[in-house]
């Protein structure tokens, strides 16, 4: 979400190394103690989702009037997430699609429906799927460099389940070592010039 909107908030605070959830609760509530890093951690998500203030106060237990202030509060400290979500949304209508920043395309056709639903639905999968979509791309692209990299080097490890961002290995005790290598090829799989 922040290297797709290129919003200054979000990127200084991964340059910052800080966790997310606690920097927008700083950046939303001004203080980041487990109550707000929850919420926080809750309306990150639920922007991503394209969520309402009505699902965002059902699901935080809150009244609509203060889901509606923390989302308002949330896109003043977000400014450039904001740019971007109205940047593609309106780059949806007008061409019936989105991508990934792997160049993976989504159509959209009921983007300008003249039911307010089917069309709000539209532009939440318009928000969404470049966002959740390039991170799919990325998980797919470390799993085929696992994958050949097991293979070349005849390792017995497996790749048994993935689950989002995250991948389940089964390894034998004397290929533990390789783990490190995992990691670095997870962590960098999206550092390539497809991504630039």
């Amino acid at each position: 979400m922040a290297h797709i909107s290129e919003d200054e908030a979000l990127i200084r605070a991964f340059k910052n190394n800080e966790d997310i959830h606690s920097a927008t609760a700083r950046e939303v509530f001004g203080k980041a103690d487990p109550d707000t890093r929850r919420m926080a951690k809750t309306i990150n998500f639920g922007i991503i989702y394209g969520q309402s203030a009505f699902s965002l106060a059902a699901q935080l237990g809150i009244s609509n009037h203060e889901a509606r202030h923390y989302i308002d509060a949330y896109f003043e400290k977000y400014s450039g997430l904001k740019k971007w979500m109205t940047e593609i949304a309106v780059f949806a209508r007008k061409n019936g699609y989105v991508k990934t920043l792997l160049g993976r395309i989504r159509y959209l056709p009921e983007i300008n429906s003249s039911n307010a639903n089917v069309r709000g639905n539209a532009e939440r999968m318009a928000m969404n799927t470049p966002i959740q979509g390039t991170s799919a791309d990325i998980i797919k692209v470390a799993m085929v460099k696992l994958y050949e990299v097991f293979d070349e080097k005849k390792y017995k490890a497996k790749m048994l389940v993935q689950v989002h961002d995250e991948l389940l290995f089964e390894i034998p005790e004397n290929e533990v070592h390789i783990v490190s290598g995992i990691k670095d090829i997870m962590e960098n799989s999206g550092k390539n010039s497809a991504f630039r």
